[in-house]
């Protein structure tokens, strides 16, 4: 009686096990599937950009724009913050 008990907890903790896998498998498929769409993507843009030479140099001038931009508000954002450290010292 007791051994029987025991198979059906083995039993039930077994097909608790193949669900879990189950689950699991389905949740790694559907990122695959996520990962495989960001990838095609991503092998469509690399061909449109290398065969559209107008769009590399807009791309290219974007980017130098934008890191143009961020070392102008790093300097600015040192400055403020020099300044801050300034004010802070002369209340002391």
């Amino acid at each position: 009686m007791a051994e029987a008990e025991v198979q059906e907890e083995n039993y039930d903790n077994m097909v608790k096990m193949v669900e879990e896998l189950k689950r699991d498998l389905e949740k790694l498929l559907d990122e695959m599937e996520k990962l495989t769409v960001g990838a095609t993507w991503m092998a469509f843009d690399m061909v449109v950009m290398r065969t559209n030479l107008d769009l590399a140099n807009s791309m290219k001038r974007l980017e130098d724009a934008f890191l143009s931009c961020k070392e102008e508000i790093e300097k600015k954002w040192q400055e403020v913050l020099m300044e801050f450290k300034g004010e802070e010292q002369k209340k002391e």
